[in-house]
């Protein structure tokens, strides 16, 4: 079965960076356009950032325009989310999954917790 790995996240400072990864445990995800979505305490999972699968078309939720970035390395199977001048309101579960219309499209990962102090 295919499973979606998340990590990078932690507890960072507002104005900070982390950077996150997204990889896949038995199936490779470089034929895919791929997005990250998060979820905050109390609130619907949204969408942050997608990618086609050769790296363009890519697409970034207005609450986050200017400070993340989504990249990805189909060497490394691995997606990208770079997430600078973080704010409190960033906090949330982060998960990456397969998107089709900016839509998920496998069964979500663990995700990984995003926390930034005031």
């Amino acid at each position: 079965q295919v499973q979606l790995v998340e990590s990078g996240g932690g507890y960072v400072q507002a104005g900070g960076s982390l950077r996150l990864s997204c990889t896949a445990s038995g199936r490779t995800l470089s034929i895919y356009a791929m997005g990250w979505f998060r979820q905050a305490p109390g609130k619907e999972r949204e969408f942050v950032a997608k990618i086609d699968w050769s790296g363009g078309n890519i697409g970034v939720a207005d609450s986050v325009k200017g400070r993340f970035t989504i990249s990805r390395d189909n060497a490394k199977n691995t997606v990208f989310l770079q997430m600078d001048s973080l704010k409190p309101e960033d906090t949330a579960v982060y998960y990456c999954n397969v998107v089709r219309n900016m839509r998920p499209q496998w069964s979500w990962g663990q995700g990984t917790q995003v926390t930034v102090s005031s």
